[in-house]
This record gives structure tokens, C-alpha cells and sequence, in this order.
């Protein structure tokens, strides 16, 4: 029974979700963040994993954030869909992101990106029309922006770097 009612309220959230301010999850420490409390800026929305060939680009996250924290909020989400290449626990990968990355961003709880257990969140950003494609996730370290507004505007596959001139341009 709890599993039928935890399907509707996702369903329900799936189809009345406008824009991104519409959700909610946990930090990697367990405090609800209400994405609408960056109205305004944009958000640059991550699924990462701490066993990948593109972790390091958590390096280049970390300075995104800092460069443009004026105006843009980064977001990594753990997930341990491709390749198990997130085992860890929620403090592991804390720990992780702070010791060999010096991560400052905001970091979700472990999540899942794909699959009958998709976070809400995730199943919006893969579903939501934009300039560039919708589906599935392929592989850890894709990325979503946002704009202002909460309306998703570019995605991005695992191998476009956080400070391409790509990203970097859609931001200014």
C-alpha cells in the first residue's frame, strides 16, 4: 500500500510540475532544499558518482561555483545507475567531495536518475522539452540548466566540461 501511494504522489508531482521550483529533495545532509529558493538564478543540476572517468570534473563544479555564484547555483545529485560507480553511503560521498575535491556546492542525498525508482526530479528534467533532446540519462555527469524562470533550457551529455565555452556562454 505504501508503495502505491509513494507511485501517486510521484505521478501526481509529474504532472503538475511546471518548471523546476515545483521541486523539493534532501541534501547530502538530510535538510529539504526547495528548489524555488533560487528564483532568479539559474541552477546547473548534475548526476554525479565518485567512481567515474569524469569525476574530476567535480574540480571544475566546484570553480563554476565560485566564478558564478552571482548568479548560478550548482547542484550535484549521486546516483548509482551506471556502472555501480557510486557505492558509497550519503556521509562517503560527502567525505569524498570535500577531501578530494574541496566541494562547497550543494550536494543531494543518493538518488536514483533512471529506472522504476527515477527521483521525480530527474524523470521532469528527462521528459521536459528543450533546444537539445530528451530520454534517458546515459551515463553519470550529464547536465541540466535552468534558467531564471525554471524552465530547462540546455542539457548536456557527460563529456561537455562544466567550463566549456558551451556552458560557460549559456550562463552569461
Amino acid at each position: 500500500m505504501k508503495k502505491i501511494i509513494s507511485a501517486l504522489i510521484i505521478i501526481t508531482m509529474q504532472t503538475q510540475a511546471q518548471n523546476i521550483y515545483d521541486f523539493k529533495f534532501k541534501s547530502i545532509d538530510g535538510k529539504t532544499i526547495n528548489l524555488s529558493d533560487y528564483s532568479g538564478k539559474k541552477i546547473l543540476i548534475v548526476n554525479t558518482a565518485s567512481k567515474c572517468g569524469y569525476t574530476n570534473q567535480y574540480e571544475d563544479l566546484e570553480k563554476l561555483n565560485k566564478d558564478y555564484a552571482d548568479k548560478l547555483v550548482v547542484i550535484g545529485f549521486p546516483a548509482n545507475n551506471f556502472g555501480a560507480q557510486e557505492p558509497g553511503t550519503n556521509d562517503e560521498i560527502d567525505a569524498f567531495c570535500k577531501n578530494n575535491y574541496g566541494v562547497t556546492f550543494i550536494v543531494s542525498e543518493k538518488i536514483s536518475v533512471m529506472g522504476a525508482d527515477m527521483h521525480p526530479l530527474f524523470k521532469w528534467l528527462t521528459t521536459t522539452q528543450n533546444p537539445n533532446f530528451t530520454g534517458d540519462i546515459e551515463w553519470n555527469f550529464e547536465k541540466f540548466l535552468i534558467d531564471e524562470k525554471g524552465q530547462l533550457i540546455h542539457r548536456y551529455r557527460s563529456a561537455v566540461k562544466p567550463l566549456s565555452s558551451e556552458i560557460t556562454s549559456a550562463i552569461n
